[in-house]
């Protein structure tokens, strides 16, 4: 059976620099896989080679099955993926629900998904609708972005560090919104330093490190990985036992 997502043999180089050797990552629909690593390990280049944001020089990434390697980013967009970036990428001058509307008005009517008032009620947003984004904290604003993303209608959905900027209380709420996604059988990837969010929400975890897959387990078995440990989990500051 074909996973959601699928990302086959990846190789990615810029210049001199190896990037990406030789990753594979699957993602089931409906569940929470964990992709973390150092700085620099590779996890956002990993994201923009899914989504068509970069090329790689070998490899393969599939959705549904399908090989969308070589698919335009809106092509892709079209076949479900939708993620979140590092970096905010809302409209400044727009209001939240008007960022999510116009998430909404390309999903096209042939794949279902949310309206722009239940996307942006799962994300817990829908008393700051008509705020406008330049003026929310870097919390909340992320959770603009994880609407807009839901109102696409995704298959798979890949959040790139989405709960920087949130308090422990955001973070909380953060994780029952994932699992509520997941629980409707979208397959979502996330990209995350919050070890604790990343051990109580992901199924999977895939470690990356120098670009190279250094593991892939339940949380458990990561967290007793003594290569992961070395490489990671043993220098992030402030990680919870």
């Amino acid at each position: 059976m074909s996973a959601a997502l699928e990302v086959d043999g990846v190789t990615v180089r810029f210049g001199g620099h190896l990037a990406l050797d030789r990753v594979g990552l699957r993602a089931e629909a409906g569940a929470v896989t964990g992709l973390i690593g150092p700085n620099g390990a590779g996890k956002t280049t990993l994201f923009n080679v899914v989504t068509g944001l970069v090329t790689p020089q070998s490899g393969r990434v599939l959705v549904d099955g399908r090989d969308v390697t070589r698919l335009a980013p809106y092509r892709r967009a079209r076949r479900g993926l939708a993620r979140t970036f590092q970096r905010l990428e809302l409209f400044g001058l727009l209001t939240v629900r008007e960022n999510v509307e116009l998430a909404a008005s390309v999903r096209g009517a042939r794949r279902p998904g949310r309206d722009a008032d239940a996307a942006l009620e799962v994300a817990g947003l829908a008393d700051m609708a008509g705020s406008r984004a330049d003026e929310l904290p870097t919390g909340t604003a992320r959770r603009v972005e994880l609407a807009r993303a839901l109102a696409t209608g995704p298959k798979v959905l890949l959040l790139d560090e989405p709960a920087s900027g949130q308090d422990e209380a955001e973070t909380a709420a953060f994780r029952q919104v994932l699992r509520i996604v997941a629980g409707e059988g979208v397959a979502v990837v996330l990209v995350e330093h919050d070890v604790h969010l990343v051990m109580t929400t992901c199924q999977t975890v895939h470690v990356l490190d120098f670009g190279r897959v250094l593991a892939v387990g339940t949380p458990r078995q990561i967290q007793g990985n003594r290569a992961v440990l070395d490489a990671y989990l043993g220098s992030v500051p402030g990680r919870r036992r």
